[in-house]
């Protein structure tokens, strides 16, 4: 009788840690290297730092499955921008991200009027394009 308590126990225990997903290494991945669609006023962004963090600007972040602030500044080149260069300040954006999925960031230029001096209202971060890519950490051995 003790064994069975005994088998029955383990089995609960082993089943109870089957049904637990494998978290450590999933992922998600967030690239600037794609030139976006200048077609639909998106333009490429530089990441200067990722979760309050600076770093140096690379093609892409390979990130854990959650919520992850960059700091980015634009690279517009439109002949009709004709801001100072003090209004080109770096905004924040925010991707949730989920396990197996891409996001392509850009700057979205505002075209809705002509911006002129300090006024920095003339773009906004965004995700442009989101796409299913596998995405895993390697374990550590």
């Amino acid at each position: 009788m003790k064994s069975v308590v005994s088998v029955a126990a383990l089995a609960l225990l082993i089943s109870g840690c089957a049904t637990q997903p494998d978290t450590a290494n999933q992922c998600g991945t967030v690239a600037t290297y794609m030139e976006p669609d200048h077609g639909a006023d998106i333009y490429r962004v530089v990441v200067t730092h990722l979760d309050g963090k600076p770093v140096i600007s690379k093609p892409y972040y390979r990130l854990s499955v959650g919520k992850h602030t960059f700091t980015l500044a634009e690279l517009i080149d439109a002949p009709s921008l004709k801001v100072k260069l003090a209004a080109r300040t770096p905004k924040e954006l925010t991707v949730n991200v989920a396990h197996n999925e891409r996001y392509h960031i850009g700057a979205k230029f505002n075209v809705d009027k002509v911006y002129r001096g300090n006024d920095n209202s003339f773009w906004q971060p965004e995700v442009w394009q989101q796409e299913a890519h596998d995405c895993e950490f390697e374990s550590e051995r």
